[in-house]
């Protein structure tokens, strides 16, 4: 496989396709082309990680659950991926000024989410990719502009402005995508709507070492919330015996990055704010000052093809806040409805892209709603009284009822069932579990009655 230069040895524009990003939707998707026998270049403006990579402060690792599986699975890597994971069972909550305690996310003792390297699991893809002749990848390139009609895009190498064309160009190229933005230069013509919303929050990355013999200096599988109100501090565990740290802050205000900006306002304020993980964390000050601070948004768009020529997926088309977990597994889970779709219709590229969109628009928008959500509930209800018996019950209801599922796990272990479809039937349980909680008594209510009227209410 060719992996770098200009491309006289591409195959003829009729057989190839063009993607647009070598990051984890766009690799996966490479992949399974190449499994299809379709002929695949792909540009990345990044340098090739295969022969080294620098992410730091940047989304270090990353939660894959059953979607993102299901997709992995579907090209025969699945096995092979989960052998870089670490299991994470629950929540570990760690309250302030109160023990810390462990929130499963089901009461099925199979259902967990994984923690998983961003660059790690990249490379994996990138590294599988490079078992087919038929895929080429060309790093260090910058695509400029997209013919959307003519599949044709434009490209900076070295320096020098260059041309290629195939017969469909998809751009898998992220939240800043450049296909997304020849889409948007045809608003009139495509009718293109396009949102996108920031939280008043951004994130910033810390670590924990591993002690001086390599293991974990607190609970492994487990995802880790320091919960403060508005603002919260979560763990993921790497294989090293680290875990990546993530502060949640707002811009402003007694916590807020553009505070926090001297030593000694940052240390009164883990002092005050996260005693308990203080004592984990003695390069705070490195960390904090060097790392950037990144910006959580939501984007939504539509549509997201252009004359059946042009497609955009993953977070290109659906950006979400990382708040359920989702975000890769969303853009995973994609290359596996596209897939579905081509082999149903075959090469029908404009009735693919169409139907592609039509199948995945309203499922992305609720994952974006759910994520939103769920930042709200991890800063400010993991450590509520009916909160955590409302979580009980559920686990209590899981592990007794196989034909029950909570909101999260309809989300995050139910990979057939679409997104907006969990949505809507897990907010009616989440209410009706709710509202019994808040009632005197609830403690004396057999749990048979919980399962009738859960299993009575319809999506």
């Amino acid at each position: 496989m060719n992996s770098q230069g200009h491309q006289s040895s591409t195959p003829s524009s009729s057989q190839k396709i063009i993607i647009v990003g070598a990051g984890l939707c766009g690799t996966l998707l490479a992949i399974r082309l190449a499994q299809k026998n379709f002929q695949v270049v792909v540009y990345e403006r990044r340098s090739d990680m295969r022969k080294g990579f620098e992410d730091a402060g940047r989304s270090i690792n990353l939660a894959l659950s059953a979607r993102g599986l299901m997709a992995l699975e579907k090209v025969g890597i699945r096995e092979a991926i989960l052998q870089e994971c670490i299991p994470m069972r629950g929540r570990m909550i760690h309250p302030l000024g109160g023990e810390h305690f462990l929130s499963k996310y089901s009461g099925r003792a199979e259902d967990y989410i994984n923690s998983v390297s961003r660059p790690g699991l990249n490379l994996a893809l990138l590294k599988e990719a490079d078992k087919f002749e038929n895929v080429q990848f060309h790093f260090d390139t910058k695509v400029t502009a997209i013919d959307l009609e003519e599949a044709k895009i434009q490209y900076i190498l070295n320096g020098e402005t260059h041309e290629d064309q195939g017969m469909i160009v998809i751009g898998t190229d992220g939240a800043g995508s450049v296909v997304r933005r020849s889409l948007m230069g045809k608003t009139t013509q495509l009718l293109f709507n396009y949102s996108q919303d920031f939280l008043r929050h951004g994130y910033k990355e810390l670590s924990i070492l591993p002690t001086e013999t390599g293991d974990w200096k607190i609970e492994k599988e487990a995802l880790h919330i320091w919960p403060n109100g508005n603002f919260m501090i979560i763990a993921l565990p790497n294989l090293d015996g680290s875990f990546t740290l993530t502060m949640f802050h707002p811009f402003e205000g007694e916590a807020g990055f553009n505070t926090l900006k001297t030593k000694e306002k940052l240390q009164a304020f883990f002092e005050q704010y996260y005693p308990s993980l203080l004592p984990h964390i003695p390069h705070l000050y490195e960390e904090y000052f060097e790392n950037p601070v990144g910006t959580l948004g939501t984007i939504k768009c539509y549509p997201w093809q252009a004359y059946g020529k042009t497609l955009i997926m993953g977070d290109a088309a659906h950006a979400i806040v990382p708040f359920y977990g989702q975000g890769m597994n969303a853009s995973l889970e994609d290359v596996r409805v596209f897939d579905d779709i081509l082999e149903e219709c075959g090469a029908d590229w404009e009735t693919v892209f169409t139907r592609f969109q039509e199948v995945r628009k309203n499922n992305t928008d609720a994952i974006a709603d759910l994520a939103i959500d769920n930042f709200y509930e991890m800063r400010d209800h993991v450590d509520d009284e009916n909160f955590i018996l409302k979580r009980q019950i559920e686990m209590l209801l899981e592990q007794q009822f196989p034909d029950y599922y909570s909101k999260y796990s309809l989300v995050t272990f139910k990979p057939h069932l679409p997104y907006q479809q969990a949505m809507h039937l897990g907010r009616k349980q989440d209410q009706l579990l709710l509202d019994l909680c808040s009632q005197k008594g609830v403690k004396d209510i057999p749990l048979e009655k919980f399962h009738r009227a859960l299993m009575d209410l319809e999506v």
